[in-house]
């Protein structure tokens, strides 16, 4: 299921008047199966992170709060994303590199 192309993933909304609830498996809403979950928070909009790619490591990066923006170099393209919707993310393969910035006010808490 591994893809060697970055691409925007929407996952399914679950919910009702009560809120919202997305889930995210391995192998199944990203092609990858999942050994470890990170994030960042308390970054301001003149912050960039990441800023390399990774040899032995896919992501896929999420904005659960607020937006940024994604820059991704995979040596043919270079293309920036907006990440704005806690159920979008961008799937980014081994070896692609990746600058996040342009962080809202309302990503810092």
């Amino acid at each position: 299921m591994q893809i060697d192309i970055h691409k925007m993933i929407e996952f399914k909304q679950n919910g009702d008047e009560r809120g919202k609830l997305v889930v995210v498996e391995g192998m199944k809403d990203i092609p990858f199966d999942i050994k470890r979950i990170f994030y960042i928070y308390g970054s301001d909009a003149t912050v960039i992170r990441g800023q390399h790619a990774n040899r032995r490591s896919e992501f896929v990066l999420i904005n659960v709060c607020g937006s940024s923006k994604v820059r991704i170099i995979d040596g043919k393209k270079d293309e920036e994303f907006v990440l704005d919707k806690p159920h979008k993310g961008i799937y980014i393969p081994k070896m692609v590199w990746k600058d996040m910035y342009d962080f809202s006010e309302d990503s810092y808490f």
